[in-house]
């Protein structure tokens, strides 16, 4: 495909891509806003810092029951109608927060707020439907996701600065206010400015199936909850509710299978191109949701009482997040180039590579602000790449009608990598937490070095998975793509 016949194919989309940018822009915010206040928010509900592990828990949990289903239902009646759906409920949940003080509703509000997690699988699978006959689609598409995520990581910045110097400057009521403002000027956006997609799917709502994945689901983060409670490790109960989680998966695949229609047809995950993107993004949602929090806390640790941490105030740990998000958005940038050139399953890899060694460089390098900047900086990089690759890449592996469900699930695995090292990471920040003044709610340091070894090391696992991956995986073409049986 030709630079110019490329030009064109953008051009016809940037009128979409141009009104989704905003809605991601807006997402980014909520992404960014929030993190470098989460010691102040903690102080506000009166938590523990590894407390705030439960409100990122909580929210990843609900992520991941509803991303696969409003995917579903994005490829049955509309993504579309599903987006408009999704960013109310944002915007509604979003208008919580500012109006209480108690940890429960706080909870609630907060993690009704995933929802929007699935902006981003509905979006791919809205461009993608509008290249569908055209050539070289999956690097125009990834293009496409390039821009989309560059407008997510600048909302980002945006709202990592604002947030940052907004709960230094304004009650905390006040500064909680302004993002649902933004979700409720969303709606609009996409009322007035995007199309439906051209092909819908059709059929009716695997009811059973979603009863089974959703019970599953919550009995396995409820015990991965559990576990973080005062001796929950020690808990056989706690331990119970975990199995029962894993043990309930057998008869919602077995269910699955007999269905026409699936709400997660499971047959995905034997096919040789998908299985390695759910496996990476899995592994992936370890780094880059997981980890989160406990970044933002020990930004904000001070060093003179606990003997590590940076004591940032609100505003230097957002100028942390910002830089790290400009390397995210040169990543997701820089990953078309590279895919062209090489192949996106090399530049997917080279991506999870420049992630495992970021957080390698916080074992040495932890004591200065500088090193903490070099060293997100870096994960940035990675990191952005692969949040524009992954959902590119399962839709290119999976069939025209199920491109929803193919990037719903992207997210959803990301979801659940994410929500089980919220729960491991807030155990360890928790475990051997002696250091500094009596009643100190600082995490230990131990456990900080903990998170930077996991996110390492599964990255650098992500890596090796799709090592195993067909070679032209994820090039969009016919050959990329087995009949699933």
């Amino acid at each position: 495909m030709t630079a110019a016949a490329r030009g064109v194919t953008l051009g016809s989309l940037a009128g979409v891509v141009g009104f989704l940018a905003f809605v991601e822009f807006t997402s980014g915010v909520l992404q960014g806003y929030y993190t470098p206040m989460l010691t102040d928010i903690a102080r506000h509900l009166g938590i523990h810092d590894a407390d705030v592990n439960w409100l990122e828990g909580a929210q990843l949990t609900l992520s991941a029951l509803v991303v696969p289903v409003f995917a579903k239902l994005g490829d049955m009646v509309g993504h579309r109608r599903m987006l408009l759906i999704a960013t109310a409920l944002t915007a509604a949940a979003a208008l919580v927060l500012p109006f209480t003080d108690s940890f429960p509703v706080f909870l609630v509000g907060w993690a009704l707020m995933g929802v929007y997690a699935v902006w981003l699988p509905l979006e791919i699978a809205l461009i993608w439907s509008r290249t569908r006959s055209r050539g070289g689609r999956a690097i125009i598409a990834a293009r496409a996701a390039g821009l989309l995520v560059a407008a997510l990581e600048s909302g980002a910045i945006a709202g990592a600065l604002s947030g940052g110097a907004l709960v230094d400057l304004l009650p905390l009521q006040v500064v909680l206010l302004v993002p649902a403002v933004m979700i409720a000027a969303c709606f609009f956006v996409i009322l007035a400015g995007v199309r439906e997609s051209p092909e819908l799917a059709g059929g009716r709502l695997d009811v059973v199936g979603l009863s089974l994945v959703a019970t599953a689901l919550l009995a396995f983060t409820g015990g991965l909850g559990l576990l973080r409670l005062p001796g929950g490790v020690t808990s056989w109960w706690s331990w119970a509710v975990l199995v029962l989680g894993i043990v309930l998966i057998v008869p919602f695949v077995r269910w699955e299978l007999r269905h026409e229609d699936p709400v997660i047809d499971v047959r995905m995950f034997r096919s040789p191109a998908l299985r390695p993107v759910y496996v990476t993004a899995a592994l992936f949602g370890v780094s880059v949701l997981g980890a989160q929090a406990p970044l933002a806390t020990f930004a904000r640790t001070d060093p003179a009482v606990h003997g590590y941490g940076l004591g940032a105030t609100g505003f230097a740990t957002s100028v942390i997040i910002g830089i790290y998000l400009i390397g995210m958005i040169t990543g997701a940038l820089a990953y078309p180039v590279v895919a062209r050139r090489r192949s996106p399953r090399v530049a997917l890899m080279a991506a999870l590579v420049v992630v495992g060694i970021g957080f390698m460089l916080f074992l040495p390098l932890h004591s200065t602000y500088l090193q903490a900047v070099v060293n997100m900086t870096v994960v940035g990089i990675g990191s952005g790449a692969l949040i524009a690759a992954l959902p590119v890449a399962a839709a290119s592996a999976a069939r025209a009608t199920q491109t929803g469900v193919a990037t719903g699930l992207n997210n959803t695995s990301k979801t659940i990598g994410g929500a089980i090292a919220s729960c491991v990471f807030g155990i360890a920040l928790l475990n051997g937490v002696t250091t500094g003044a009596p009643g100190s709610t600082a995490g230990s340091l131990t456990g900080y070095l903990t998170v930077w070894i996991v996110c390492s090391v599964t990255a650098l696992a992500a890596a090796l998975v799709l090592s195993f991956a067909p070679k032209h995986a994820f090039a969009g073409g016919a050959a990329a793509r087995e009949p699933l049986s």
